[in-house]
């Protein structure tokens, strides 16, 4: 697909021409603004179309159009080196959709669906998307908190993404996927007032990185990241997608939509839901492949998935609520190894 040049600055007449350029039919009506991007980067919003054959009745456009200059960070992190992640975060988006959505297929039980994507474009310093509109698709559906079988079949996206990638290699994603990866996050860890924790960190990270088997993570799977249809997911928001272990995705997962008491009665078993789908998919993808080793070693990780996000969240906001007494537990078990 030729990229298509998006607007200078966003402006609304010349986003309404690219779009109808890009899609064949004319928007309708004025833009609706689904959510802006942290920290002022942009926007996300939905455009409605007119009728008109072969043509979506609406479509998303993600909008980055960065700050110009140094802008204020919520926590106190908006520094050069902040802003380059986010940078290279939504060029790794794009690349994403482009190079790997496709790649995904048809395994078992339905393909991890994502939004088809109709256009990109960059150009001076501003980057955009046009994705196929997932609530038209029957993801209309959004959660704070999640019911069993809605868990479930969160779980099973996540085993279905894994499979597909397990043993490849990120190419133009990030090496190391997850937003909060120690070598992209110097100025949270500097902030950790824990001497141990913060002496720790390296160990914690360089463990998952030498981990043997490896695929390709959503790298941001919370809750407020899966749209909903009657009885699958979709999942959107690919800017920290790129190498790691499944666990690091599930723990992310766990904590994003569980209560601190749910988590220490029912984590080991959604675990054990996620390995049980993630055979299933590896049987089906990859039958010459023994998945035992695989499970046994990510199993063996799982504390250390914790332990390396709650170093994160100890630099980045002290006190925040997935700071729950099972992530201590966790950090805690994964600690012992360095006495």
């Amino acid at each position: 697909m030729e990229p298509q040049r998006p607007p200078k600055g966003g402006d609304p007449a010349s986003a309404r021409r690219w779009v109808e350029e890009v899609t064949g039919a004319g928007v309708v009506g004025v833009p609706e603004t689904v959510q802006s991007l942290w920290s002022g980067y942009g926007r996300i919003e939905r455009l409605r179309l007119e009728v008109r054959a072969g043509a979506p009745a609406s479509v998303i456009l993600k909008a980055v159009e960065p700050p110009r200059g140094m802008v204020d960070h919520p926590r106190g992190f908006g520094t050069n080196l902040s802003h380059q992640r986010k940078l290279k975060s939504y060029g790794v988006e794009h690349r994403f959709y482009r190079s790997y959505s496709d790649q995904l297929g048809e395994p078992p039980g339905g393909a991890p669906r994502v939004a088809r994507l109709l256009g990109e474009s960059h150009r001076n310093g501003d980057s955009w998307l046009l994705l196929e509109d997932l609530d038209a698709a029957g993801y209309g559906g959004r959660r704070q908190s999640l019911e069993a079988p809605e868990l479930a079949c969160c779980l099973r996206w996540l085993a279905a993404f894994h499979a597909r990638y397990l043993n490849s290699s990120p190419t133009e994603l990030w090496d190391r996927g997850t937003y909060w990866h120690l070598a992209t996050r110097p100025d949270e860890l500097a902030a950790i007032q824990d001497d141990r924790l913060r002496s720790a960190a390296g160990p914690l990270d360089e463990r998952l990185g030498n981990a043997h088997h490896r695929t390709i993570v959503h790298g941001d799977a919370k809750v407020a990241n899966f749209c909903f249809g009657a009885n699958s997911v979709a999942a959107v928001d690919f800017q920290y997608t790129g190498g790691g272990i499944g666990v690091q995705d599930v723990a992310y997962f766990l904590g994003s939509c569980l209560t601190e008491e749910a988590l220490e009665v029912q984590a080991s078993d959604h675990l054990d839901t996620y390995f049980r789908e993630l055979r299933s998919q590896l049987r089906e993808l990859q039958p010459a492949l023994d998945s035992k080793p695989v499970e046994e070693e990510w199993r063996g990780l799982w504390s250390t998935c914790w332990a390396d996000f709650h170093r994160f969240l100890v630099g980045w906001a002290p006190g925040h609520w997935k700071l729950s007494r099972y992530s201590e537990l966790m950090l805690t078990d994964a600690l012992r190894a360095f006495g």
